[in-house]
């Protein structure tokens, strides 16, 4: 039985209905022990960067802003044909890299990929150790990360991260020294930063049916004239 070991000090931040609490210097283990005994319907959200544990209890605002960018990113691949695998807010905890993370919205792109999750699936696998690392992965922080999520993501090799702060939508790829840089556009879903941000801030969002109608139309008569 896996025994929770209590934090000596924590740093906590809460603003615009989001709480984080940053636990530093603690061990891996620490972090794996703590996912592996919160139930899986928990509203918490855990992150290790290698030095602090991140706790976060997510918001309703944070939550809209993370259905809506999953919808865009199916609009765009069902309307354009483009072959995709969701992970959704799979956790992806890594001990050979002592890092981890729930990621707001998590895919599959490359072929080789969607063959491995294919064949984990049909195995019932449950075990994230089965599957291999995300292609693409938004991250909506509308308040200050405590943890730096982009070196987990850099170390877990993931080559696009979205990152949306609730104004701004940033685009960006991991480059061959391990950073990020911002790009104009997706090269996974042939979108700019600059045409996915309106349908969250601008567009009427209050009828998400009716949003979603909407953006499939816009898919249709922008997006898919070019990609064929």
């Amino acid at each position: 039985m896996t025994t929770m070991t209590r934090p000596s000090r924590v740093i906590v931040g809460s603003t615009d209905g989001e709480t984080r609490i940053r636990v530093p210097g603690v061990r891996f283990k620490v972090y794996e022990s703590w996912v592996q005994s919160l139930p899986e319907s928990t509203p918490i959200r855990m992150a290790y960067d290698g030095r602090s544990m991140e706790l976060m209890v997510k918001g309703r605002k944070h939550d809209n802003y993370r259905e809506l960018l999953g919808e865009i990113v199916r609009a765009i691949t069902q309307e354009l044909a483009i072959p995709m695998s969701s992970n959704g807010e799979t956790t992806w905890i890594r001990p050979d890299i002592e890092r981890g993370l729930e990621a707001d919205q998590s895919y599959y792109f490359l072929p080789e990929k969607l063959a491995a999750a294919k064949v984990a699936m049909a195995r019932g696998s449950n075990d994230i150790a089965d599957y291999p690392n995300p292609d693409l992965a938004i991250e909506v922080d509308i308040s200050p990360s405590q943890v730096d999520r982009p070196e987990i993501y850099a170390k877990l090799r993931v080559a696009e991260l979205w990152r949306f702060d609730g104004q701004i939508l940033t685009i960006e790829r991991l480059d061959d020294h391990g950073r990020y840089l911002p790009v104009e556009a997706s090269p996974f879903l042939k979108i700019r930063a600059d045409q996915v941000t309106p349908w969250l801030i601008h567009e009427d969002s209050s009828d998400e049916t009716a949003w979603a109608r909407r953006l499939r139309a816009w898919v249709r008569a922008e997006l898919l004239p070019r990609g064929a």
